[in-house]
């Protein structure tokens, strides 16, 4: 029971951040496809980033053993169409399945519609999943389970390689976000 109530706990508070941060709003999640908007990739890469080296620092001092961590096995493949699909769906709908509870709790009908077909489309591929099964274990990636054994470097390299790549594409979207801005906003 503590389980179900720390993850809707959890669940609320991500989706309150969520709202509080405007990706709720389809037309900020669209403005990253457009690269007028950067805030979305802004925040994940910072999640990703802030998750890696706590994990990494949780590691050093004891207090988790990442040899126990269970990580799932790499099929490039298919994460590769899955992300092209869910990408595909994210660009077209303007969200993606947390926002659109995000935009649905806001009471955006847009979202509601955007989760209405994010349910059929489960659906459509529960019951065509036996015949495309395969395709879930395309491009296997089996030489190494993480990132620090894959290139065989350290986790802190990995981490700084991370944090040197989040402080570039702060740089670079928003050097984008004001050029897409450009002098004729100022005039309007």
């Amino acid at each position: 029971m503590s389980e179900i109530l720390s993850g809707l706990l959890l669940g609320a508070g991500f989706g309150f951040v969520l709202e509080r941060a405007g990706f709720g709003n389809p037309n900020k999640l669209t403005g990253q496809f457009r690269l007028t908007d950067w805030s979305v990739f802004k925040v994940m890469f910072t999640a990703i980033v802030f998750a890696a080296v706590g994990l990494l620092i949780l590691e050093r001092f004891g207090f988790v053993d990442a040899g126990s961590l269970f990580v799932p096995p790499a099929f490039l493949g298919a994460a590769a169409l899955g992300g092209a699909l869910v990408g595909a769906g994210f660009a077209i709908g303007g969200y993606c399945p947390g926002t659109s509870v995000v935009g649905l709790m806001s009471g955006r009908i847009d979202a509601a519609i955007f989760l209405l077909g994010l349910l059929l489309g489960t659906v459509l591929f529960a019951g065509i999943y036996p015949t495309i099964e395969f395709v879930t274990t395309l491009g296997e990636y089996a030489k190494a389970d993480a990132l620090p054994d894959a290139f065989n470097i350290s986790g802190l390299s990995i981490d700084i390689g991370m944090i040197v790549a989040a402080v570039g594409v702060f740089i670079f979207g928003s050097w984008m976000e004001k050029k897409s801005k450009g002098p004729m906003s100022s005039q309007v």
